[in-house]
């Protein structure tokens, strides 16, 4: 490295630095609004998400027909049967999503010009992604909907929903939020970097497998016991093998992300990304305790439904995790770059001013 190109590197550097230092009370109300844009378009998709639940418990998949997107012909069907109720209030959450991600979309695009918001990493493009996502799953929805609600369909519904949740997820840091601002000025490891991303794959794995048994026949009762089933196997062959299988990969996430925590004690790393891990660990411990509740006491409603709402929630914080793990660990590998070359200026007297 020349001494100018140095010399160019460091303050580049260090003009970076003091730009995501002082970035967010600098930010314009323009980016302000990004982020409470993104925060209600993921807001929305987590409750649809839920009400999704709402829907496949109380078998109100059908209750608007065979017809889509309108319910039994009708943009706004006469709400004499419960199961419509819900499967239009399903819908209508769906409507409210796609507008809100439209005013998101549309308010990116005129600020596309500030950094952050154009460009590569920028919030432009995931809320461009995001929209995509949304008319995907929408569109998924309707061929659902038209196939009866199969189990294998409902499931690849189920992955784009998925999908949707991390995309608005990562918008939303983008944006600033979610600790999205303070990972770029705290380093972390590599070695975290991967682990958390390891943990968000091992978490989607395992939420896939969860709806697989929530909607696979006789899947959700085939293993009565917690955590072994007692013998009492009531239903064999796949559905018992995809609930044992859920299981397992619970427990696989369970013992990774407590390795990564006892691991990080040793360690310097990022406080947001250790915030966000001990997030997910505290959402998983809740999940295994409604999950044992659930089971012992026969699958009610109200615990299928929860249970369903912390499984998203851990999804959510784990993709966070690895997400704001991947951009610090990022700076980390900048940061020894800019402590390198300021030394290499520093002894070859390049900085004015510098003296070892």
């Amino acid at each position: 490295m020349t001494g100018s190109s140095a010399h160019s590197t460091f303050h580049s550097l260090l003009f970076t630095y003091e730009v995501h230092i002082s970035i967010e009370s600098r930010a314009p109300r323009a980016l302000t609004v990004l982020r409470r844009l993104s925060f209600a378009a993921l807001f929305v998709a987590f409750a649809h998400i839920l009400f999704g639940a709402v829907v496949r418990i109380t078998g109100s998949g059908m209750g608007c027909g065979d017809h889509w997107p309108k319910c039994y012909g009708a943009w706004f069907p006469p709400l004499s049967e419960p199961t419509l109720v819900i499967e239009w209030s399903h819908r209508l959450l769906a409507a409210i999503l796609i507008a809100v991600l439209a005013a998101l979309l549309l308010t990116a695009w005129m600020q596309r010009a500030y950094p952050g918001v154009g460009g590569r990493g920028g919030v432009l493009r995931g809320a461009a992604f995001s929209t995509a996502m949304v008319v995907a799953t929408a569109l998924f929805g309707a061929v659902t909907v038209k196939l009866g609600n199969l189990p294998y369909a409902t499931a690849g519904h189920w992955l784009l929903a998925t999908v949707l949740i991390a995309a608005l997820a990562a918008t939303l840091i983008r944006a600033g939020g979610f600790g999205g601002w303070r990972a770029r000025i705290q380093p972390t490891t590599s070695k975290m970097a991967r682990g958390a991303f390891a943990a968000a794959g091992v978490t989607l794995v395992a939420v896939m497998l969860g709806g697989l048994t929530a909607k696979i026949p006789g899947a959700n009762m085939a293993c009565q016991g917690f955590p072994l089933c007692r013998g009492e196997v009531i239903t064999a062959g796949g559905a018992l093998h995809t609930h044992v299988a859920h299981r397992v990969v619970a427990l696989l996430l369970l013992l990774h992300v407590l390795g990564m925590i006892m691991a990080s004690r040793k360690r310097s790393e990022a406080p947001v990304v250790v915030t966000a891990m001990r997030t997910t660990l505290a959402l998983i411990l809740l999940q295994i305790l409604l999950a044992a509740a659930m089971v012992e006491m026969h699958l009610p409603p109200h615990l299928r439904s929860l249970h369903q709402a912390v499984g998203v929630a851990i999804w959510l914080s784990a993709f966070t995790f690895a997400y704001l793990a991947r951009i610090a660990s990022r700076i980390s590998v900048l940061s020894a770059t800019a402590s390198s070359d300021a030394r290499n200026l520093v002894a070859g007297g390049i900085v004015p001013g510098a003296s070892m």
